[in-house]
C-alpha cells in the first residue's frame, strides 16, 4: 500500500499503517494519515511506496479461520454468532488481501460439505411418510438456503474478488447448491421419494383433493434451482400425465355425452394451466398442455365428430359448438376434420330438403332458414373462418343441384309469391333483405335458365294483371339478377318493363286519338291496351272467342291507330290476358265488377236474356270448355255469386242453367271476382322445361360454332372442355355429342378424314 506525503520540509512523516500487533482483534490496525497544508500556498502531492512491507504474525491465518469457522458452524446450528458481522467481513477481506483466498474457499467448502453429509443426509433418510418427508425436505431446503445466504454475506468479499476472477470454481451460492444436490437430493432414495411424493400430491389434486400448493411450489423450485427439474421430475411427470389422460379419455368417451365431454376437457386444460401458474416450471407448459390435448382431443377427433356434431348442429347448440371449435383448433388437423364433417352434415341435411317432392311447398323457405342457421353457426361459433364459409358454399351448391331444375323453378315461384300484390308479410326493408337472401340461394343453382323461364312467366302475370306489389321491389330484384348473371340474362325481363312503360304512353296518345274522331263511334267503353314485344314475353296460346261488336269495333280503331304509327308491325290480340270493369245493377243498387275478359263475355250475355244454359253460353262466347267451366264456377259458385246455378253445387256440368242474381249483395262498391286458377299442370310444366331445353340446344350449337370458327381445327376432348368452360348450365357429354353430330349433319363442321376424333370448321 502507498501513503500520501506533503512535499514540505516542515511536515512530520507519519506511517499510514501502525505496527502490527497481536493485541488487535483482527491483527491489523489502521491509522489515517494527516495532511497539513499552509494557508494560501498551493502544494503538489507525491505518492511514494512504503519503505518496508507490513508483516503478519505467524498464527494470523489459523486464528482468523478459526474465528470464521466458528461463525459458519453457529449459522448452521442456528446459534448466536460470537463476533459482529462487520468484524468477520473484515477478516475475510484481510485473508484475501494476503493471498489466502484459495485456502479460505477450500476450508469453507469442507465445512459446508461436512455439515450436509453429517447432519442433513441422515435426517432425510429417517423419515418414512411421504407427506411428512416432503415437508421435512422442504424445511431442510429452506434452512440450507437461509444458511447459504448468511454465509455468503460474510464471505461476500471472497465471492466477488476471488471467485469471480476464477472461472473454474463455482460461486459460494452455487457451491452450496452443488453440495446439496450431491449429498441430499442426489442420493437415489431421497430423489425417488421426493419425486414420488410430488407426483402423488399432483395426482391427488387432479382427483379433486385440496393439496398444499406452496409446498409443491417450493420443492419444484428447489429442483429447478438444483438444475435437475427436467432430468428427475419433468419426464416422469409427463409420463404420469399421459397415462392418466389416456385412461380418462377412453373412459369418459364411453360415459359422457359430447357436450359434457368437451366441457370436461376445457376444465382439464384450465386446471393444467393453473398448475403451471402456481407451481410448475414455465418450461413444462407446452409439453403438458400438448399431452392433455393429444390424449383428450386428438385421439378422439373422429369419435367426437361422429358421436356428437350432428346433434349439436340439429339443436343449434351455439355454446357447445364454439367450445368444440376452440378445442379442435388446438390440435393438428382438428379444424380440417371439423370442417369436413360440417360439410358432410350440410350436404346430408340439405339433400333431405331438396330431394323429397312432398316438401316442395316449403323447400325455398326451408333452404333460407337452413342457410341462415349455418351462417349464424359459422359467424358465431367458427369465428367466421374462411375455410368454413367456403365449405358452406360448396356444400349448398352440391346438394341443391342434386335435383335438377326443380329448385330453380320453386325459387322463381317463391319470389313471385313475395312480389305479388297482397303479400303483407313484410315491410319494404324486410322484403329487400329477403330478396338478398334468395339471391344467395340462387347463386348455387347451375340451371339458372330454368329460373329465368319460370320467373319471366310469373313476372308477366304480375305486370299484365297489375298484381305487382311494388315497382321498386321488382326493379330491385331485376338489378340483383343483372348484377349476378349479366345483362344478357335480364335483357328480356328489362324488355318487359320497357313494354309496359311504352304502353302507357301509347294509351295516352290513343285516348287523344279517339277523342278527336269525327264519327258516330260511341266511346263510352274505355279501352287500355298493353303492347307486348313477342320476343320478350312468354309464349301464349292463340285463342279465338266471340267478342261483342262494340269491343270488335274498338279493336279495329286501335289497329288503325297503332299501325298508322308503326307500319310493318303485326298485332295479335290475346283474350286470355284481358281484364274488364263492368257496371252492374242489382236490387240493392249499383256495383262495379272487376273481372277477366272471359267473365265479362259471360256476364254481358245476361243483358239480353234472364237465364241461359251451359250450351247457350258456350255457343255465344266460343270459350274453350275447360276455361268456360272455371269461368262459370267463379261467377256462380265462388264467394261473389253474381249468377245463380241450377242445380246448385260446387262443380259446373253441361246440363247446368244459369240466371242473373239480382239479389247479390256486397258491402264493397267495387267487387273483384277472382278467376278460378287452374293449377299448373304437368303438361304446362313440361312445356316450360321443354322451352328451356330447346334454348339450351341453341346455346350449345352457337357455342360450338363460335369455338370452331375461332380454332378452325380442334380435337373432341378439347372442344368438350371449351364448351364446359363457356356454358353456364349443366350439360352431359352425351348432350354435347348429339349437338356436335347435328352440326356435322348440317355441314357446320366435319370430321377430319385422317383422325375421326378431330373436327374441322366448314366455312
Amino acid at each position: 500500500m502507498a501513503s500520501m506525503m506533503e512535499d514540505s520540509p516542515n511536515a512530520a512523516k507519519r506511517p499510514n499503517f501502525s505496527a502490527i500487533s497481536n493485541s488487535n482483534s483482527n491483527g491489523i490496525s489502521k491509522t489515517n494519515s494527516v495532511l497539513m497544508v499552509k494557508s494560501g500556498v498551493a502544494k503538489k502531492l507525491v505518492i511514494k511506496n512504503f519503505r518496508e512491507k507490513p508483516k503478519l504474525p505467524e498464527d494470523y491465518h489459523a486464528e482468523t479461520w478459526k474465528k470464521l469457522k466458528e461463525a459458519v458452524v453457529a449459522i448452521q446450528s442456528s446459534t448466536p454468532i460470537s463476533y459482529c458481522l462487520e468484524e468477520l467481513y473484515q477478516a475475510v477481506e484481510n485473508m484475501c488481501s494476503y493471498q489466502k483466498a484459495s485456502q479460505l474457499y477450500e476450508n469453507l467448502r469442507e465445512v459446508i460439505e461436512q455439515h450436509v453429509k453429517e447432519t442433513v443426509e441422515p435426517y432425510i433418510r429417517g423419515v418414512q411418510d411421504r407427506k411428512i418427508f416432503l415437508k421435512e425436505m422442504e424445511a431442510c431446503w429452506q434452512a440450507h438456503c437461509r444458511q447459504m445466504i448468511m454465509i455468503r454475506s460474510i464471505f461476500l468479499y471472497l465471492d466477488r474478488r476471488y471467485v469471480l476472477q476464477t472461472p473454474s470454481i463455482p460461486s459460494i451460492w452455487d457451491m452450496g447448491l452443488e453440495l446439496f444436490r450431491k449429498h441430499v437430493i442426489g442420493q437415489q432414495l431421497a430423489q425417488t421419494r421426493t419425486v414420488d411424493g410430488l407426483l402423488m400430491l399432483i395426482e391427488s389434486e387432479r382427483q379433486g383433493d385440496v393439496v398444499d400448493r406452496l409446498l409443491l411450489k417450493s420443492l419444484l423450485r428447489m429442483l429447478s434451482d438444483l438444475q435437475i427439474y427436467q432430468d428427475v421430475f419433468e419426464h416422469r411427470f409427463l409420463q404420469a400425465t399421459d397415462a392418466l389422460y389416456t385412461a380418462e379419455g377412453r373412459r369418459l368417451m364411453q360415459e359422457l355425452d359430447v357436450p359434457e365431454y368437451l366441457a370436461h376437457v376445457d376444465k382439464r386444460l384450465q386446471e393444467e394451466n393453473e398448475r403451471v401458474l402456481h407451481y410448475l416450471d414455465g418450461g413444462t407448459r407446452w409439453a403438458l398442455i400438448h399431452t392433455v390435448e393429444r390424449q383428450l382431443i386428438s385421439e378422439h377427433l373422429g369419435s367426437l365428430l361422429a358421436k356428437g356434431l350432428e346433434n349439436l348442429l340439429d339443436n343449434n347448440r351455439i355454446q357447445d359448438l364454439s367450445l368444440m371449435y376452440n378445442l379442435f383448433s388446438r390440435v393438428k388437423n382438428g379444424l380440417v376434420e371439423l370442417c369436413t364433417h360440417f360439410n358432410s352434415y350440410i350436404k346430408k341435411k340439405g339433400r333431405t330438403i331438396v330431394i323429397d317432392p312432398e316438401k316442395d311447398k316449403s323447400m325455398v323457405q326451408d333452404l333460407l332458414d337452413f342457410k341462415d342457421k349455418m351462417d349464424n353457426i359459422v359467424l358465431t361459433c367458427f369465428q367466421k373462418s374462411e375455410k368454413f364459409v367456403n365449405s358452406v358454399k360448396e356444400a349448398f351448391e352440391h346438394f341443391i343441384n342434386q335435383r335438377p331444375n326443380k329448385p330453380a323453378e320453386l325459387i322463381a315461384k317463391f319470389v313471385d309469391s313475395k312480389l305479388r300484390m297482397g303479400n303483407k308479410e313484410a315491410t319494404e326493408e324486410e322484403l329487400e333483405r329477403l330478396l338478398d337472401k334468395i339471391m344467395v340461394i340462387f347463386r348455387f343453382i347451375h340451371g339458372k335458365d330454368v329460373f329465368e323461364a319460370f320467373y319471366k312467366k310469373d313476372l308477366a302475370k304480375r305486370l299484365l294483371v297489375g298484381k305487382s306489389a311494388s315497382v321498386d321491389a321488382e326493379k330491385s330484384m331485376l338489378s340483383k339478377l343483372k348484377q349476378e348473371c349479366g345483362g344478357a340474362f335480364t335483357s328480356k325481363l328489362e324488355g318487359m318493363f320497357k313494354d309496359m312503360e311504352l304502353s302507357r304512353d301509347i294509351n295516352v296518345a290513343f285516348k287523344q286519338y279517339v277523342a278527336n274522331l269525327r264519327t258516330d263511334f260511341d266511346s263510352a267503353i274505355d279501352l287500355t291496351v298493353n303492347i307486348l314485344t313477342m320476343g320478350y314475353w312468354p309464349t301464349y296460346p292463340l285463342v279465338e272467342v266471340n267478342l261483342p261488336k262494340e269491343m270488335v269495333q274498338y279493336q279495329e280503331i286501335f289497329n288503325k291507330f297503332y299501325l298508322g304509327k308503326h307500319s310493318g308491325r303485326k298485332l295479335q290480340w290475346q283474350p286470355t290476358l284481358g281484364q274488364c270493369m263492368l257496371k252492374a245493377i242489382f236490387d240493392n243498387g249499383k256495383k262495379e265488377l272487376q273481372v277477366s275478359l272471359f267473365q265479362a263475355l259471360v256476364l254481358l250475355l245476361f243483358n239480353e236474356s234472364e237465364d241461359l244454359s251451359y250450351d247457350d253460353i258456350k255457343t255465344a262466347t266460343n270459350i274453350e270448355e275447360g276455361e268456360l267451366k272455371r269461368t262459370l264456377q267463379s261467377l256462380a259458385c265462388g264467394k261473389a255469386r253474381v249468377l245463380m246455378k241450377e242445380p246448385k253445387g260446387k262443380d259446373v256440368t253441361e246440363e247446368d242453367k244459369f240466371k242473373y242474381n239480382l239479389e247479390f249483395t256486397n258491402k264493397l262498391f267495387r267487387v273483384k271476382i277472382n278467376q278460378i286458377q287452374m293449377k299448373e299442370t304437368n303438361e304446362e310444366q313440361k312445356a316450360t322445361e321443354e322451352r328451356v331445353f330447346q334454348d339450351r340446344q341453341y346455346q350449345i350449337d352457337a357455342a360450338i360454332v363460335r369455338i370452331m370458327k375461332m380454332r378452325k381445327t380442334l380435337s373432341h376432348q378439347l372442344l368438350v372442355s371449351e364448351l364446359y368452360n363457356q356454358l353456364k348450365f349443366p350439360v352431359t357429354p352425351v348432350d354435347l355429342k348429339k349437338r356436335i353430330e347435328s352440326l356435322i349433319d348440317r355441314d357446320y363442321m366435319a370430321r377430319d378424314k385422317e383422325n375421326p376424333k378431330q373436327y374441322n370448321y366448314v366455312a
